[in-house]
């Protein structure tokens, strides 16, 4: 997430275009909102598969995130409109629509009861969600605005370990859907890549970090520090 930061930072000072960004978490992790201070102190203890579980703060706010078994998108881009709830919808039309063309239909979430008091991000939804036919959340979405330029970014439930889960939350994840095997991470994000360019009317150029910039973000990390 040090990624999206420095593209948002980087956008605000015209060094970068808008960016789309699809990735994966190794290792397994909980990200925070920004404004989450309180936890279950034993999520700083628990493991994966032998593996310590990263718990880091996100730049943008909402509840906590388990990311395992999902897929993270990241929307860098400015000049759209003042109210935080348009801003949503017109960025989260690339989600529906490519989803739409993989199969499945999304909706604009409502705001649950004690989404506040809750520590699970998926246990509710808002206004800025995307949920499933029979009301269960499937894409969860944060923002960070600074002036005019926002950072938007949310996880997408696509095959979520229940055990893992519910030793995280306490409870057990809504049921969502079963995606089918030839659906790989590579095809999701491809049919939201397209839709994006249709949506947006604009064309995405794909694009590596170079390693003057992979140093910029590191740098910024151990500032950070």
């Amino acid at each position: 997430m040090a990624i999206d930061r420095w593209l948002l930072q980087q956008h605000q000072f015209e060094k970068h275009p808008p960016t789309l960004r699809f990735y994966t978490w190794s290792p397994v992790a909980i990200s925070l909102g920004y404004n989450q201070h309180k936890y279950p102190l034993e999520w700083q203890y628990f493991t994966w598969q032998g593996t310590k579980i990263d718990l880091v703060h996100r730049p943008t706010g909402g509840r906590a995130v388990l990311h395992q078994g999902d897929l993270t998108y990241s929307v860098v881009t400015s000049g759209l409109p003042a109210s935080r709830i348009q801003a949503y919808t017109e960025i989260s039309e690339f989600l529906i629509t490519g989803w739409r063309s993989l199969g499945v239909e999304l909706h604009y979430g409502e705001v649950g009861k004690g989404y506040i008091d809750n520590n699970n991000c998926f246990a509710t939804s808002t206004s800025a969600d995307l949920v499933l036919d029979n009301g269960c959340k499937f894409i969860g979405s944060a923002q960070l605005r600074k002036g005019d330029f926002i950072l938007q970014h949310g996880s997408m439930g696509l095959s979520r370990d229940h055990n893992l889960f519910t030793q995280v939350f306490g409870m057990e994840p809504k049921s969502g859907i079963q995606l089918p095997q030839h659906l790989t991470i590579e095809k999701i994000a491809n049919a939201l890549t397209k839709a994006a360019q249709d949506c947006f009317t604009m064309q995405i150029d794909c694009k590596p970090l170079s390693p003057e910039e992979w140093k910029q973000i590191m740098h910024g990390v151990e500032n950070r520090n």
